[in-house]
């Protein structure tokens, strides 16, 4: 089995998220190309996609919700699951409802994805402007990278289960 992972990340953290995802649906045995959204022109010769982005305002980045739009056909006749990352901060303080845009997930759903996970966010490691610095400063340090690689790989592994069981 084929299987596409493609994301949209703005700093690179989602993009690291989907690098371990396609590493983790490797190990399972299966064939991963790991594309940024906005290189993919089609999705032949994929039997499967996983499609990542960063989540910022409450929004996907252009590049993955156009992948969606671009691709909707033939995701409609395949197995495809969705993530988003974005939170930071205190998670005690997190809002659902803006970490997960509701219009994509109703549009996933539409398309028959088989799943949505939200994973927390990383705040960039170098600063490069004024919204950067203001955005570390206001973030405790134990809240900067709330990324967990346990949850994660244990998302992807399910992703493999479902596929291997697709294959049979």
């Amino acid at each position: 089995m084929n299987v596409l992972v493609a994301y949209a990340s703005k700093r690179g953290s989602t993009a690291e998220i989907a690098e371990s995802v396609a590493a983790t649906l490797r190990r399972s045995g299966l064939e991963v190309t790991l594309r940024d959204a906005a290189e993919v022109e089609s999705l032949e010769p994929y039997d499967a996609v996983v499609l990542g982005s960063a989540v910022y305002m409450k929004r996907w980045r252009g590049d993955a919700k156009h992948f969606l739009r671009k691709h909707r056909k033939a995701l409609k006749a395949m197995p495809f699951w969705v993530f988003s990352s974005g939170p930071v901060g205190d998670p005690a303080k997190d809002d659902p409802a803006w970490a997960e845009p509701p219009k994509i997930v109703e549009k996933v759903e539409d398309l028959g994805g088989r799943g949505h996970v939200v994973f927390g966010g990383s705040l960039p490691a170098e600063p490069t402007g004024f919204m950067d610095r203001a955005m570390i400063e206001g973030t405790p340090p134990e809240f900067r990278d709330r990324r967990d690689w346990d949850r994660i790989r244990a998302w992807a592994e399910n992703v493999a289960t479902e596929l291997t069981a697709v294959r049979s």
